[in-house]
């Protein structure tokens, strides 16, 4: 079994950090009130990790599209294909309110998991990958479930 690489694993890590800030500040509300004159109220609850969601969602469609580009005819002609869906979820479907958007990322990460699955087993995917995207989904999926239920 190859090992996830570090770095890759800790800067995916570090990467849930907006998912979990948010969970804290609406569990707390005295870190809500300090990041809000901080830094303003974009980076707290739900918002934060909405528009964090997004730009990943986004991110992980380009990831996705650089597994395409391991295809040839029409695998890579579908590879390319899927590769722009979870960016078009976010630009169709993420809106509204908090409870509303939280549930369309849910969805969307929970489709990118199958994505992912895809591309790993036409290895266009790294070995390793399934096992660091399930850590990374699993974390961003509870977050996503916490902020349905507060919200």
């Amino acid at each position: 079994m190859t090992p996830i690489p570090r770095s890759t694993l800790v800067l995916g890590l570090a990467g849930l950090l907006p998912f979990f800030w948010g969970v804290l500040t609406m569990l707390l509300p005295s870190l809500a009130d300090a990041t809000v004159r901080l830094a303003g109220p974009r980076f707290i609850g739900p918002y934060v990790q909405l528009s964090y969601g997004i730009v990943i969602l986004s991110f992980m469609s380009g990831v996705l599209w650089g597994f395409a580009t391991r295809a040839k005819g029409t695998d890579a002609a579908l590879g390319y294909a899927l590769s722009v869906i979870p960016a078009l979820w976010c630009f169709f479907m993420v809106g509204g309110g908090p409870t509303s958007a939280s549930i369309y990322l849910f969805a969307g990460f929970l489709g990118l998991l199958g994505l992912d699955w895809h591309f790993a087993q036409r290895d266009l995917a790294p070995v390793w990958w399934m096992r660091l995207r399930l850590i990374l989904s699993a974390a961003v999926l509870t977050m996503l479930a916490i902020t349905m239920v507060l919200s």
